[in-house]
């Protein structure tokens, strides 16, 4: 891989020429998670070798923050019954999308100039009551994978991303090369820049204009692998040199890759650290959504 920022033409290219239109004709709603076959599924779970567990999920976001300006809504009741029993209960309310929240992204979230996913119209595929194609619930088996850990601070020997220096595919390249580990088709890339000890530095990392996180350049790297999900605690970094609103969230529409945005990647950092290997059994379970956008999720490393 050149090691260069791609020009605003061949960021394009790679978005329109390199695209996963049609590839799945039977289940095209699903994306690239059709690269999980059963195969596939086995194979992760024979990755699972101490029933270690780590959650990537970040607490349900119910504090207001510059990185949560629409917080998620919680409150309690209780109901009391004769003989002195009584029962709790909660309301949940939540706009996921943001930087606040874990969630992943359905197919139907992002679209670009030249359609949705899989060439959709967003005019004919989205109403009111939700999204006819490319919609959360095509994920409603569960998706389990191999999962794969990229440590961009370990790498780079620094504790976080920088606006000043992007994750670029070569990197990522690097690491792999690195820890010696090859990518196979339907893998759950996990991609770590630091985003708790920038927070911890900063305040806060997402909720600007200008947030650190992954380059344009890493688009082939997402494409070239066959990728299925791109597992991320910082995104798109911002603002970016092409005048898109989006650059890797573009594998949205272009090549039906699952987004799981906000994952709390410190502790899996820490724990592939304490076991030396940077593979798991990765497993995300959306909420039923008939025509969801995307959903929150708590997604599960086994070792």
């Amino acid at each position: 891989m050149e090691r260069r920022p791609p020009t605003r033409e061949e960021v394009l290219s790679y978005l329109r020429d390199r695209s996963n239109w049609n590839r799945w004709p039977e289940n095209g709603s699903a994306g690239a998670i059709n690269l999980i076959d059963d195969e596939k599924r086995l194979a992760a779970a024979k990755l699972v070798q101490k029933g270690r567990a780590v959650s990537l999920s970040r607490p349900f976001p119910v504090e207001p923050s510059i990185e949560n300006p629409r917080p998620a809504l919680q409150y309690l009741f209780t109901n009391e019954r004769e003989g002195g029993w009584g029962s709790s209960m909660d309301f949940y309310g939540i706009t996921y999308h943001g930087t606040s929240a874990t969630h992943i992204d359905a197919l139907c979230h992002i679209w670009t100039p030249d359609g949705m996913w899989d060439g959709r119209d967003p005019k004919e595929e989205l109403t009111f009551t939700g999204a006819k194609y490319g919609s959360v619930d095509a994920w409603s088996e569960g998706i389990l994978t191999r999962g794969v850990l990229l440590d961009v601070p370990k790498h780079r020997g620094k504790p976080y991303v920088t606006l000043e220096e992007p994750v670029h595919g070569w990197e990522l390249e690097d690491i792999l090369e690195k820890e010696k580990i090859t990518l196979e088709p339907g893998d759950a890339v996990a991609v770590y820049s630091g985003r708790e000890a920038y927070a911890r530095e900063y305040g806060s990392w997402g909720g600007g204009e200008s947030r650190a996180g992954l380059h344009a350049s890493c688009l082939p790297f997402i494409r070239d692998n066959d990728i299925a999900i791109l597992i991320w605690d910082m995104m798109d970094a911002a603002p970016n040199d092409y005048g898109f609103s989006h650059t890797v969230h573009g594998v949205i529409p272009a090549y039906g890759v699952a987004l799981l945005d906000n994952a709390l990647l410190e502790p899996l950092a820490q724990v592939c650290a304490e076991e030396n290997r940077y593979t798991f059994m990765m497993s995300i379970n959306p909420l039923v959504v008939i025509g969801g956008t995307g959903s929150p999720v708590n997604p599960i490393a086994t070792f």
